[in-house]
């Protein structure tokens, strides 16, 4: 059996499961429809026009440089990846050190990494010029480039890591090396999803456990009683950073932790936080981080067949200038094919997320039974994160991962109604 015939049988066994997966554990419906059937979000009902103004201009000032650089960073991708600018820069750069296929996916993987971040930067530096000029950011400039620093260092070197392996495989075993990949892709989403809490989290923020006190005391009452077990609440130092309102729970099973935002301790009642707290409980006790780790198991298993079938497609591989999918000088074609499955997969992740992020409002709803706290609670984080309260229908299919303001709102009245007439 040819290799892609065996890669495409894998394509296919991977995601007919995955799409089971997605189809039967994403909550579509989280809430039963109330009497006289579901609201309709509006905006103008719960914020001001000035609200509703301000949420516009930040969104309207942003999209340029967020969606110029998602574009320019595509098609960079693609161009070194199907004409021979991509091999020359792998065997250019490896040159000097001999030129074999371990120094050419090092350096090269390094220097391709280093093109894509060098020309979407200038977008990145005028989005936060945009987030300072609406207030959102206070970080300074010194502190968003070691930040910049930080995040392209473990990036690229984890992608360093993940290419050296992939190549080592399909060089030595060209027919299961790509079968071996996918399992060991699968298996590294779930060692990162673990790590992540532990090696990433500590990286960007400071964490000091919230001195004793009543917040702290009906968190930790809120979680007992919700039936999740936390180690620790924390306070994460975001103000140094924005002034935007955030909590969530961390790690799993005993290194679970509840992490709030200075910023939020600070400028929410106590009400409001044990409602945001409540929201992300609700993630730790429908297992949504592992859900969506066990997901993204399987799509990246999935995403790497499909790689591995394009990659030995010898059409493809004659525009990358490159012999064979081992040959390291199809690196580029490698990381442009992920590229174009990535931008393909987002409104489907963006799909499933919206739907996780209203299961865990309605638990935060049976778990408060507060929706009058609950929607002011979404009030204040919408003006405080300046949040586009009317974002464009089509934008937020494509790039909305929690459903808007006005939309959370109308389920709490939903939820409201329902159990007030049922």
């Amino acid at each position: 059996m040819s290799v892609q015939r065996l890669l495409l049988i894998c394509l296919i066994c991977t995601g007919v499961a995955l799409l089971v997966a997605i189809a039967v554990t994403t909550p579509w419906r989280p809430l039963p429809e109330p009497p006289g059937g579901f609201g309709h979000p509006d905006a103008a009902r719960d914020f001001t026009a000035a609200e509703i103004a301000r949420g516009r201009a930040l969104a309207r000032a942003a999209r340029p440089p967020a969606y110029l650089s998602m574009a320019l960073s595509l098609v960079v991708a693609l161009v070194l990846g199907l004409t021979p600018a991509g091999a020359w820069i792998v065997q250019t750069v490896a040159r000097p050190l001999g030129g074999g296929w371990v120094w050419r996916i090092l350096l090269g993987g390094l220097a391709l990494a280093l093109v894509g971040r060098l020309v979407t930067l200038p977008f990145a530096a005028r989005l936060e010029v945009v987030r300072r000029r609406y207030g959102l950011s206070v970080q300074t400039w010194a502190g968003w480039w070691v930040d910049v620093a930080k995040s392209f260092a473990m990036s690229t070197g984890l992608l360093l890591v993940v290419v050296l392996a992939l190549y080592a495989l399909i060089r030595a075993l060209p027919r299961a090396g790509w079968l071996l990949a996918a399992g060991g892709g699968a298996l590294l989403v779930v060692a990162i999803s673990f790590l992540y809490p532990l090696l990433v989290e500590p990286a960007f923020n400071k964490f000091e456990s919230m001195p004793d006190g009543p917040l702290r005391t009906s968190l930790i009452q809120l979680a007992e009683r919700d039936g999740v077990p936390v180690r620790d609440v924390l306070v994460a130092d975001a103000s140094r950073r924005t002034t935007a309102l955030n909590a969530y729970v961390s790690g799993f099973g005993s290194t679970r932790r509840i992490v709030v935002y200075d910023t939020t301790v600070r400028d929410a009642d106590p009400r409001e936080v044990e409602l945001i707290v409540a929201h992300e409980l609700g993630h730790a006790k429908r297992n949504d981080v592992l859900h969506g780790t066990l997901i993204g198991a399987a799509a990246l298993a999935a995403g790497v067949c499909a790689v591995g079938l394009l990659m030995t497609w010898p059409p493809l591989l004659r525009r990358a200038g490159a012999d064979s999918a081992g040959d390291p000088r199809s690196l580029a074609l490698l990381l442009a094919v992920v590229a174009v499955l990535g931008t393909l997969s987002g409104p489907g992740q963006m799909l499933i997320s919206r739907r996780l992020e209203a299961r865990a409002d309605v638990h935060a709803l049976d778990l408060t039974r507060d929706p009058d706290a609950f929607i002011r609670m979404q009030h204040r984080l919408a003006v405080a994160n300046r949040s586009n309260v009317t974002p464009n229908p089509v934008l937020q299919i494509l790039f909305g991962s929690h459903p808007s303001a006005p939309e959370r709102i109308a389920l709490a009245r939903d939820w409201a109604r329902l159990h007030v007439e049922g």
